[in-house]
């Protein structure tokens, strides 16, 4: 056996089960979001009333709705909205975030100043309270929610991103750099930008769960796509107006909380691994 088959062999070995499982899940639901055809050939907005209130069984997984549509469609389908919105504010907050804790930490000074106090602004309001706020000004729309979410977590990213590019700045390497006649461009753009957005990646997968809940959180209240919209969280909202059908809330909701605990755990996985 070869040194690289080795290698891959004990890496594979190191991987937890509850880190394969939830690969698996996440897996799952980004071939929902990209290809929910694959997956249930049910029309998630036409119903037959005549199966309404079906419980969940053979012919419909996760049940009917009140309009005798299939629930585990509606699943499916409003997958895509769910994960790209998240996707959506992740990129907001790696971007922004980042940019905002790279000039911080590399420049010093009076940006550093400036920026941690807009850091600080931001960290001070609860997410949820300011991603209301900004999608209330925006327009109760899914993307305006991913936008305001990802607003709401610019202020973490950016934390993080100033303390990994101070740590990097100071290490020996980049010393040895400056005494070699590296630019400061150089350095910033060879040696800091490059060690310090590592530590980014762990945190955008824990935040991708975050974003997913907070986004939910906005559609069950009506901030997002209306009917017949089939976010998970508007899902849930509609759900607990017909106590008599609980899988109405109980399947979206159940969904939604795998996706989220498999993002967590691959996010504390990617941190003791880095």
């Amino acid at each position: 056996m070869s040194v690289a088959t080795t290698a891959v062999s004990r890496a594979a070995v190191r991987i937890p089960p509850t880190v394969v499982l939830s690969f698996l899940v996440v897996a799952i639901v980004l071939l929902w979001s990209l290809v929910p055809g694959l997956f249930t050939s049910q029309d998630p907005a036409v119903g037959v009333p005549a199966d309404k209130f079906a419980a969940p069984g053979a012919a419909h997984w996760f049940g009917t709705d009140q309009l005798g549509r299939d629930l585990y469609s509606r699943v499916v389908h409003g997958t895509a909205s769910s994960v790209s919105s998240a996707l959506v504010a992740i990129g907001i907050g790696v971007v922004a975030g980042g940019l905002i804790g790279l000039i911080a930490g590399f420049a010093g000074r009076w940006a550093d100043t400036v920026l941690g106090r807009l850091v600080d602004v931001l960290l001070a309001i609860p997410e949820f309270l300011l991603a209301v706020i900004i999608v209330s000004s925006l327009g109760f729309r899914t993307i305006n929610a991913a936008v305001a979410t990802g607003i709401s977590a610019v202020g973490v990213f950016a934390r993080v991103m100033r303390a990994e590019v101070i740590k990097t700045r100071r290490a020996v390497f980049v010393e040895a750099s400056y005494l070699q006649g590296g630019s400061r461009w150089h350095i910033l753009l060879r040696h800091v930008l490059p060690n310090a957005s590592r530590s980014l990646l762990a945190l955008a997968v824990l935040q991708f769960g975050l974003s997913i809940l907070l986004i939910a959180s906005l559609a069950f209240l009506g901030y997002g796509d209306p009917p017949p919209a089939s976010d998970w969280g508007l899902l849930i909202s509609v759900g607990k107006d017909y106590p008599l059908a609980p899988w109405l809330i109980y399947a979206p909701a159940l969904v939604m909380i795998a996706t989220v605990l498999s993002v967590n755990r691959i996010s504390r996985w990617l941190r003791k691994t880095d």
